[in-house]
């Protein structure tokens, strides 16, 4: 299900050197000073563009307010991402509500209300020694993208119609092919069991379509690929194998580095997870994925132009 947003959202956002427009969502530096004899914070990413971009604004706000960071970018998906953060490898990761809930805690039904989802988390993860920080207004979840034409030939509008596709094949991360919220919950919900799954290596999804090396992909809902006009269409999701709304961003956090680093730390991330709504963060996706900027220029802009560096 793509996610609305407008262009006077977009006209609202500010001007950059290297001409990217990215949303203001209002000047706020809420963030107290860090004491200089803090350690070094472990922050890490997962490995695809959105993610570069969250490790970089967290990493640069905490940086402007005197911690030292340790930054380890593209570790993995969730499922390596978060034994590294478990193991000590790391401190802290930008993590998905919803994914943390079905991936890493083995939930099949996710709730719709990102509350209650969140209550949900944190509860598990303190189990582990975890704090959960607070989400991002904006949400971001897998769906399922389709070519236009593909679309309009065989009449697909949800999941289901995909059946009707002859030699259907679907590319995504290797993640994909075992997790509830990909083809397991594609054949277990929708019945689609004939589908030849095309895992991504140095591609992305939207160059393997172009491709012609699947004929659906498995796609982000913030993609700007997907921004109106699109040439994809994104098939509907009634029997909701991905949660949508819960699939809002929260620093995950060790919880003995967050008492140690005190409440300056809490404080520098949450500032910054405040202004990542929708438009902004599509508009940050843009700059790197097709404009081809440096996450860590886009990043810098962005908390330039909301005083948060």
């Amino acid at each position: 299900m793509i996610r609305k947003h407008t262009r006077r959202a977009v006209k609202a956002a500010f001007c950059v050197s290297f001409g990217v427009a990215i949303v203001l969502g209002g000047l706020a530096a809420a963030a107290l000073s860090a004491p200089a004899a803090k350690p070094a914070v472990k922050l890490g990413t997962k490995n695809f563009t959105e993610q570069y971009v969250l490790g970089q604004l967290y990493k640069q706000a905490l940086e402007a307010k005197g911690f030292k960071v340790d930054y380890h970018e593209s570790i993995g998906p969730t499922e390596i991402t978060d034994k590294a953060l478990t193991s000590g490898q790391i401190d802290v990761y930008p993590e998905y509500l919803g994914t943390l809930l079905s991936v890493v805690f083995h939930r099949t039904s996710v709730p719709k209300s990102p509350t209650v989802a969140l209550a949900q988390a944190r509860k598990l993860d303190a189990k582990r020694g975890l704090v959960l920080f607070t989400p991002t207004p904006f949400y971001d979840t897998d769906a399922i993208g389709v070519p236009g034409a593909l679309a309009k030939q065989y009449h697909l509008r949800t999941i289901a119609d995909l059946k009707r596709v002859p030699g259907l094949s679907i590319c995504g991360f290797p993640e994909f092919r075992t997790r509830y919220a990909g083809l397991v919950g594609l054949r277990k919900a929708y019945g689609i069991t004939k589908a030849e799954f095309v895992p991504l290596a140095g591609i992305s999804v939207y160059a393997a379509l172009a491709a012609k090396r699947c004929k659906v992909g498995d796609v982000f809902s913030t993609d700007p690929q997907l921004a109106p006009p699109s040439k994809y269409t994104v098939l509907a999701d009634p029997k909701e194998i991905f949660s949508e709304r819960s699939q809002t961003v929260v620093p995950e956090v060790r919880a003995k580095v967050a008492a140690a680093l005190g409440p300056a730390f809490r404080t520098t991330l949450d500032a910054v997870s405040a202004k990542l709504t929708l438009a902004a963060m599509i508009a940050m996706n843009k700059a790197v994925a097709i404009d081809k900027k440096s996450p860590a220029d886009v990043a810098a802009a962005f908390l330039k132009a909301n005083g948060l560096a």
